[in-house]
């Protein structure tokens, strides 16, 4: 028994670590105010205080930082343009990376492992060198124009870098395997004899992929478009190198808010909002799972 609520404890203790503590210094923070000291806000807990100094301290407190982000339009147009990119990524990927996993799931079973290791490939190279090489091919002296004007599609270079289609293609390439290992773990599991009886009963093979492979692989789906639009909501460094500076996204404001402005509790309230709205997602896709379960063990 001591046994089992030390294994439970464990992962609890370790979220309680890493993620509840830091997540309430950052909550404190945002409800403090912008000073020029350090740290760079006010007000600062002094237990030798006593009492009168915890209860001082936490009348200091407001939650004027929250009311400024309500009331200046940079903010909230910052977070949906960035739910936008984060939606507009995650289904550009899906149809990416979708007909990859499928591929190989369908693949003779002695080169499934050739290609689950050339799809985790590009993990072994370094992120920044990823997004910087799509820098080389979208600028306007790139490889893509390159090949573009010699075949005679085009007569004079397309401007592809610093717009949204370069933030696309960045994040596209950057997190589609996330996408193609959790759809292919779904599909790799697929009984093929359930599409040949699909087949029996008259269904074509169209109508076979879009009633058995489709709700089969549904697991992998979701769990392929969370892993993306969860991590994409606060990117920074790819619409910073690749959208340019009129790509608004609310982890390029928060990274500004931090570093440039220094205004931590802006920058906190900004953080906890965008905390807020990524666990949303993450309710939903544990309640599916949770859904899931109870229907597999009916």
């Amino acid at each position: 028994m001591m046994r089992r609520h030390l294994l439970i404890l464990t992962p609890y203790l370790w979220l309680v670590t890493l993620f509840l503590i830091p997540f309430l210094i950052v909550v404190r923070i945002s409800l403090s105010d912008a000073a020029i000291a350090i740290p760079p806000y006010s007000p600062i807990l002094d237990w030798r205080d006593g009492w009168p100094g915890l209860f001082a301290f936490i009348n200091a407190l407001d939650f004027d930082n929250f009311v400024f982000l309500a009331e200046d339009a940079l903010y909230w147009k910052a977070y949906l343009s960035s739910l936008q990119i984060a939606a507009v990524s995650t289904v550009t990927t899906l149809l990416v990376g979708f007909p990859i996993a499928y591929g190989m799931a369908r693949a003779p079973k002695g080169l499934q492992a050739t290609l689950l290791i050339l799809v985790i490939l590009p993990f072994w190279t370094s992120f920044l060198i990823r997004v910087y090489s799509w820098i080389g091919m979208l600028s306007t002296e790139g490889y893509i124009n390159q090949v573009l004007m010699g075949l005679g599609i085009i007569s004079e270079p397309l401007t592809l870098l610093n717009t949204q289609i370069a933030v696309y293609i960045g994040i596209t390439h950057t997190y589609l395997p996330f996408m193609v290992l959790p759809i292919y773990a779904a599909l790799e599991r697929l009984d093929n004899a359930l599409l040949e009886a699909a087949e029996d009963l008259g269904c074509s093979r169209i109508s076979s992929f879009w009633l058995v492979t489709i709700p089969l692989a549904r697991n992998g789906i979701l769990a392929g478009c969370f892993l993306i639009f969860i991590p994409t909501l606060g990117e920074i460094i790819i619409p910073s190198l690749l959208g340019g500076s009129d790509t608004l996204m609310i982890g390029k404001v928060l990274w500004e808010e931090f570093f440039n402005n220094r205004d931590w509790p802006v920058a906190s309230a900004v953080a906890v909002l965008l905390l807020l709205i990524l666990i949303i997602p993450i309710i939903l896709f544990q309640r599916n799972t949770q859904r899931q379960r109870e229907l597999e063990a009916q």
